[in-house]
């Protein structure tokens, strides 16, 4: 639903994944698993994707078509990197 803020259930890990750069949904994600599973099984999961500064355009504009974006195709690497966080 457009504009309806995801229940969190570890505000601070959230906070501290959107400050690295993780998108919201992605934090919000990794923030209510720890929560409920504790941080320690949570961290050894899954890998490192890296920082969408080490992409290069096609690979956003790419990860911007997967996730449903719209008017990614104009936008420059920074305005791609920045849409890709704040999704």
């Amino acid at each position: 639903m457009p504009g309806k803020q995801p229940q969190l259930k570890d505000r601070e890990l959230y906070e501290k994944l959107r400050d690295e750069g993780d998108s919201k949904q992605k934090a919000a994600r990794i923030s209510n698993a720890a929560a409920a599973r504790g941080r320690s099984p949570v961290g050894r999961k899954g890998g490192d994707s890296g920082s969408y500064e080490d992409w290069t355009v096609p690979e956003l504009k790419k990860r911007a078509k997967e996730l449903g974006l719209s008017g990614y195709s104009k936008k420059n690497k920074g305005e791609l990197v920045k849409e890709l966080r704040n999704h």
